[in-house]
């Protein structure tokens, strides 16, 4: 195989032709490295999850950055240990004689809380395999006897996915192609940051102190799962997000209902009347402007018809049969912003209820924001709309004399914000990606315009100002950021070609 790669090469540089590997020449060698170490590698994987590490568990968090530091070192990274504010950042640099660009690749290493009395295992932090998904059937695999490992065989464990599985994944491709003398084509970088589940507050303060070292000319995040289609997947961008609370306020004590009702107002209802005024029927946002200037291209809208949703079945699958009508899709529907209530208190309800007209009611509300959408314009068309419902609008608890003058009173909390970021589809070095990837997969792959979540380290990619892309790699029902995470042993191995078809694009 190494000859015919040889061969490969010499044609494509004789006839003038990109130096990058043919998909075939690529993909056998490296799942042949795979499948030659596979128990090496997956020891090499549950060996990174037996960290303990929380963004809270400074202790922790720095024993796992000291062993993926030695990881890259291992594979001849320039590697350091960067101090920030908080949990420090794990870096390293790979430089390539004749590169024609430079590689930032992101991962995390923290992941989030447990509570191990909602997991199947005992320790979440010690991995456990499995035959396959949790079920009333489902079999321990005696890692240290077996010989071979099945494509649908899990790994249980926090961070599992989300995402030691992807660091190990990219680390493992650069050891493939090495073995199989395949040059890479790019200068690679890397930055493990260790608060993401913790909204990474130090990663965008630490760009000052190491902004020549993150230099590059393309981001690429490794983080989160596939299209629920299982197809090869990359993500142009994230929705942003910002958050508030609604607080109505009624009679400064609950008031019996038998004496008072029809007479004190009750703030439950008056946030219900609020909170409906801000949608149609149909799910439509109805404060003036929050759609302004989204339109989409031919060539947006070729891509987001492309996607395969499979919208009766996911309908089935979550169980309702009308869903909202902003935009035609589900892809289209995560284009635009969106007002969701995530929450709702007031007064006591089942074996609690009590006859009362309460004194408050909250709403927890998020807003998505795509590209096109500001927090600070959104934030102001909210509070217009508010105060056109008749509310006079406070920021702390009224006090005697705003009760006193005022029928309609509601606390308005801000309580943060992050903006969306979107590469251009059109963006040459993103279809380079796409193409490598697409070339060492059979059919096309997914391309998501945006994706509906939101990633706290798009102040990060603002600040770099260069193009980024997300790449996730891990399978969908991963259980991401719940009890039971894992990771599927087929999508884990699938992702070191996918990774490896980037280094050579």
């Amino acid at each position: 195989m190494r000859v015919s790669i040889l061969v490969s090469l010499l044609l494509g540089t004789a006839l003038g032709l990109p130096t990058a590997l043919l998909a075939q020449d690529l993909r056998q060698p490296v799942e042949s490295y795979a499948d030659a170490t596979q128990k090496e590698i997956l020891s090499n994987l549950m060996a990174a999850l037996q960290f303990p590490a929380v963004a809270a568990d400074e202790v922790n968090i720095r024993r796992k950055a000291s062993y993926l530091r030695g990881e890259l070192a291992k594979r001849r990274f320039l590697s350091e240990i960067l101090e920030t504010d908080g949990n420090p950042l794990v870096y390293g640099t790979l430089l390539v004689p004749e590169a024609s660009r430079t590689l930032l690749l992101y991962c995390h290493y923290d992941g989030q809380p447990v509570d191990p009395a909602k997991w199947q295992q005992a320790d979440p932090f010690q991995p456990v395999m499995m035959d396959g998904k949790l079920s009333h059937d489902s079999q321990v695999i005696d890692f240290e006897s077996a010989e071979s490992f099945d494509d649908d065989w899990r790994i249980y464990a926090r961070s599992a996915s989300d995402d030691t599985a992807p660091i190990i994944g990219l680390l493992v491709a650069l050891d493939a192609l090495k073995d199989a003398a395949i040059p890479l084509t790019s200068n690679i970088k890397v930055i493990l940051d260790g608060e993401e589940e913790d909204g990474s507050p130090s990663l965008v303060s630490a760009i000052e102190r190491y902004r020549d070292r993150l230099a590059a000319d393309l981001l690429l995040i490794f983080d989160g799962p596939l299209h629920q289609s299982d197809r090869p997947t990359v993500v142009f961008g994230a929705r942003g997000i910002m958050t508030l609370d609604l607080t109505v306020f009624g009679p400064r004590a609950p008031l019996h209902s038998g004496h008072y009702g029809n007479w004190a107002p009750n703030p439950a209802m008056q946030l219900a009347q609020l909170l409906a005024s801000m949608k149609d029927a149909e799910g439509r946002v109805l404060l003036e402007g929050f759609y302004d200037g989204i339109d989409f291209t031919p060539g947006d809208q070729r891509v987001l018809d492309a996607v395969p949703d499979n919208l009766e079945e996911l309908k089935t699958a979550l169980g309702f049969s009308q869903p909202d009508k902003v935009g035609n899709s589900l892809q289209e529907a995560i284009q635009y912003p969106s007002l969701n209530v995530r929450g709702l208190e007031s007064g006591w309800v089942g074996a609690e209820a009590r006859t009362i007209v309460p004194d408050s009611a909250v709403a927890a509300i998020d807003i998505r924001l795509v590209q096109e959408t500001k927090p600070d314009d959104i934030y102001a068309k909210l509070t217009t709309h508010i105060e056109s419902q008749d509310f006079h609008i406070v920021t702390e608890d009224p006090d005697d004399a705003t009760r006193a003058e005022y029928g309609r009173i509601v606390k308005v909390i801000r309580r943060g914000s992050t903006n969306a970021y979107r590469t251009a589809l059109s963006n040459p070095m993103a279809q380079q990606v796409v193409a490598a990837i697409n070339g060492v997969w059979d059919g096309p792959i997914v391309q998501k315009r945006t994706s509906g979540g939101t990633v706290p380290i798009a102040p990060f990619i603002e600040a770099l100002d260069i193009p980024a892309l997300g790449i996730p790699t891990v399978n969908f029902d991963n259980n991401q950021h719940s009890p039971d995470e894992n990771v599927r042993l087929g999508h884990f191995f699938d992702s070191i070609v996918t990774f490896a078809a980037i280094f050579t694009m």
